[in-house]
């Protein structure tokens, strides 16, 4: 049995891979593009194929003829041509739900570095200006308590849910909305969109990337929330809109914002939210909310789990 991992750098190098060694003949590139994937599928031409951010197109999976198993590092999988996948024999298995506490923790990270205006008051007491002042508090920057607010959810799944528990704990009522218009099955109260962005104080964005959500915080949705609204995406980039949440936070039609994914990741140079520099108003975080140590290490335990399965003849989170 033989083993390629094609992108070791997205779960970082922390992690030991020398379980993976039990079941086969590893070979490990830590970054490939789509070139180099596929000359090393054709040299390699592995039995098993884990990959993360590769795109596992059909034409790439001809070239390894030996392919029987694309183990995905995630819980995404958009990356991989499932159907081709299936219809030649090719077990997909991905890792579902493995960083949901994970992605909370971050999405309640972003939420207070901005809400509580932490980067200004860190900076206050870091410049001396603190040391100076002749009573023991500071009060420049006004930030509310959470208890009493409402917290809006797009994508009450699992992370989704996760959120809302939380969000009650703190005292928020919590309304949630569907751009697919799936009803949920839940205790807390659904409303239209229109709804949340008007009442929602926290607006926080758990959903897929689809036809449905692509795009759908605009300028003009931006227009429609409360000028004191706090934004936090821990979905997927293109769910907002760069330019329109620039120009929405510079114009301050809402407070402030904090994103873990973008449009284009890595970020790049001409990004207009490169322009916004006072990190009490955005806080931009490199795709992290999933990879705490544990979690990561969860994950590729998944992975491991997932192989062995294969391995035995047993199904476990196949995708079809």
């Amino acid at each position: 049995m033989k083993i390629t991992l094609l992108d070791t750098a997205t779960f970082g190098t922390d992690i030991s891979l020398e379980a993976f060694e039990k079941l086969g003949e590893v070979t490990a590139y830590e970054f490939s593009s789509q070139e180099e994937a596929a000359q090393r599928l054709e040299s390699d031409n592995p039995d098993v194929v884990i990959v993360n951010k590769i795109v596992m197109t059909g034409e790439l999976m001809r070239k390894a003829p030996a392919l029987k198993m694309i183990a995905q590092t995630a819980t995404g999988f958009n990356n991989i041509d499932v159907k081709y996948a299936n219809e030649h024999g090719i077990r997909v298995a991905n890792v579902p739900a493995y960083s949901t506490k994970a992605v909370v923790q971050h999405t309640f990270a972003l939420c207070f570095y901005v809400l509580e205006k932490l980067s200004y008051y860190d900076s206050y007491v870091k410049s001396g200006e603190y040391a100076k002042s002749p009573v023991f508090t500071h009060l420049a920057k006004v930030f509310p308590e959470l208890d009493g607010k409402t917290w809006g959810i797009v994508g009450l799944g699992t992370i989704g849910r996760e959120v809302a528990k939380v969000a009650t704990a703190f005292g928020c009522r919590v309304i949630a909305y569907s751009a697919s218009g799936k009803t949920y099955n839940s205790e807390y109260e659904q409303v239209d969109f229109g709804t949340l962005l008007k009442e929602s104080d926290i607006l926080s964005i758990h959903a897929p990337l689809n036809e449905h959500t692509r795009n759908l915080f605009d300028y003009d949705a931006f227009c429609k929330m409360k000028k004191s609204a706090v934004l936090v995406n821990v979905g997927r980039g293109p769910i907002v809109n760069d330019a329109d949440l620039v120009r929405a936070l510079n114009e301050e039609q809402i407070s402030c914002a904090g994103l873990d994914v973008l449009g284009e990741e890595p970020i790049s140079a001409e990004n207009p939210l490169n322009e916004i520099k006072d990190s009490s108003k955005l806080i931009i975080t490199p795709h992290i909310a999933w990879a705490p140590y544990e979690t990561r290490r969860r994950l590729m335990n998944e992975v491991y789990e997932n192989i062995a399965a294969f391995l035995r003849g047993e199904e476990r989170n196949c995708v079809r």
